[in-house]
């Protein structure tokens, strides 16, 4: 019984979707999925979507693992404080941070000078916030777990700190950083609220694969929508699956 009920929940929460889904974008046959994919605004949005994603991952991998080591080696009055607010992005709406871009850097915001606010910068910074906590929370378990001894004895015959850490430190918490990372890249590719807000979804300038599916089903254009679906939920699924085989190769190296 407890088989059956996890097999209907995955059913309708998973399987059921993506099944309408791929059956109404083909409902016409392929070849309007493929006009739409191929359309220049979809090629625009999945462009920005791109650039978006990828700096956003390689951004909050430098810096998750930097803030992942300052929690869990170093001791300093606010950590725990610090630690808490790591959090703040998995309990805050996307809109409000969206919103918070506007007022911060907006024509008449606190930061006047720095006036990104409906720009592609705008929805860089809040995809970067919002998949700030995934490289920090899976480095920070493996980083308290590690004994110090490999990293003295490297100190003692005279490594370098930052020799130490890419021979001794970086192999142990790999596999962790390329998980947070996978989260970050899946993070951000789904955006859509706070991009929506701080980037306005100006389309041809600060529109997204997300925010053109938003579009798209308020144009009518449901084939449209429903080709984007599909492209993002297969790179979503490309993404997975590299990160099932970095796993099984990092575990076969371990062994």
């Amino acid at each position: 019984m407890l088989i059956l009920l996890v097999v209907a929940y995955a059913g309708i929460l998973l399987i059921a979707p993506i099944t309408a889904i791929v059956q109404q974008a083909f409902v016409d046959g392929i070849q309007p999925v493929l006009d739409n994919i191929t359309a220049p605004d979809a090629q625009e949005a999945l462009r920005l979507t791109a650039v978006i994603a990828l700096s956003t991952a390689a951004i909050n991998t430098v810096m998750g693992i930097l803030v992942a080591w300052v929690l869990v080696r170093c001791r300093f009055p606010g950590r725990r404080f610090i630690d808490g607010l790591v959090d703040l992005p998995f309990v805050m709406s996307p809109v409000i941070v969206g919103y918070v871009v506007i007022v911060l850097f907006g024509r008449e915001g606190w930061f006047e000078g720095l006036s990104i606010a409906f720009t592609p910068k705008a929805m860089l910074l809040v995809t970067v916030f919002v998949s700030l906590p995934f490289v920090v929370r899976e480095v920070m378990p493996v980083l308290r777990a590690m004994p110090p001894e490999q990293e003295e004895a490297a100190y003692t015959l005279g490594a370098a700190r930052l020799l130490t850490f890419r021979r001794i430190v970086f192999p142990t918490i790999r596999p962790a950083v390329v998980y947070g990372l996978v989260l970050t890249l899946a993070r951000a590719l789904g955006e859509f609220g706070a991009a929506a807000v701080a980037g306005g979804g100006v389309q041809g300038r600060t529109e997204n694969a997300t925010i053109y599916i938003f579009r798209s089903i308020h144009d009518r254009n449901d084939t449209g929508a429903y080709s984007m679906a599909i492209l993002l939920g297969a790179i979503s699924v490309v993404v997975l699956v590299v990160m099932n085989i970095l796993k099984q190769v990092q575990a076969k190296r371990s062994q």
